[in-house]
């Protein structure tokens, strides 16, 4: 069993607080990154329908023999799928490939507003959660207002908002609507995509700790209570990821992260992508 806390969504389902993501990743490379990604004690899998390689997240689920109860599975659904019955539709898509009859978290990828179908698809999301055919649902790289027009509109929060987060883009107005309205804050990109591992801030703390670069700053996403997953092909990477369990950062460390935020964006704009 894995060594990872978990945190508590707002409807008591309890996500680990470390995953494993495979974006990026091609499908048959993915099944060897999950499967070795699962023998070093990750039990949450990060995936979506854009990446193309649930089906490899499928085939390591079947092939670890690890329970599926000790599993969380994440996937999201794709701008070009939104709308009520396209949704429904590109989830039994998603749900065969992953080989699964339940996911445990179902996310909106992105909210697409020039095509102002976010809401309509939620509908859709709410349904799949109370059909049982998803444990949890939320959204992916939601702003504020997105956020607040579900809210205003009623119906289910959303657990999780899984947006761009790391040292560099620390979306602390973001974070902070989170935390008032009980929605988890989820990392991707959580290392930058590794343009900020030469930092010498980060270089100068990992040295004190005897860690990696990497090590560090996902520490640093544990203490902010964020949910994180790293990615990686590379077996020792996979991990070095997971062991960031045996340390704690300093305050001074965490004031000298805090001072790296400077909106370095690595992926696209949520306001513009449609």
């Amino acid at each position: 069993m894995s060594s990872v806390p978990n945190v508590v969504l707002n409807n008591g389902v309890q996500i680990p607080q470390l995953g494993f993501g495979v974006f990026q990743v091609d499908d048959e490379q993915t099944t060897g990154a999950v499967l070795t990604a699962l023998e070093a004690g990750y039990r949450s899998i990060d995936t979506a329908a854009v990446y193309g390689n649930e089906a490899g997240v499928g085939r390591a689920l079947a092939a670890s023999g690890v329970p599926r109860h000790e599993l969380f599975i994440t996937t999201k659904l794709w701008n070009a799928d939104q709308g009520y019955d396209a949704t429904l539709t590109a989830f039994d898509t998603s749900l065969a490939k992953l080989g699964l009859d339940q996911v445990d978290l179902y996310l909106i990828h992105w909210p697409a507003p020039a095509r102002d179908l976010y809401a309509e698809t939620w509908r859709a999301l709410e349904k799949l959660l109370a059909d049982g055919r998803t444990r949890t649902i939320g959204v992916s790289n939601f702003q504020p207002a997105h956020l607040q027009r579900l809210l205003d509109e009623g119906g289910t929060v959303p657990a999780v908002n899984q947006i761009e987060l790391h040292p560099g883009l620390q979306q602390a107005e973001l974070r902070d609507f989170h935390a008032r309205n009980s929605v988890v804050t989820e990392a991707w990109s959580p290392l930058a995509h590794g343009q900020l591992l030469q930092e010498d801030t980060i270089a100068a703390i990992a040295r004190r700790h005897g860690k990696s670069p990497a090590q560090v700053v996902l520490r640093w996403h544990l203490q902010f209570g964020n949910v994180v997953i790293p990615k990686s092909v590379t077996p020792e990477r996979i991990r070095e990821n997971i062991d960031v369990f045996g340390f704690e950062l300093t305050a001074g460390d965490m004031e000298a992260l805090a001072a790296l935020d400077r909106g370095l964006r690595t992926g696209p704009d949520p306001d513009t992508l449609n």
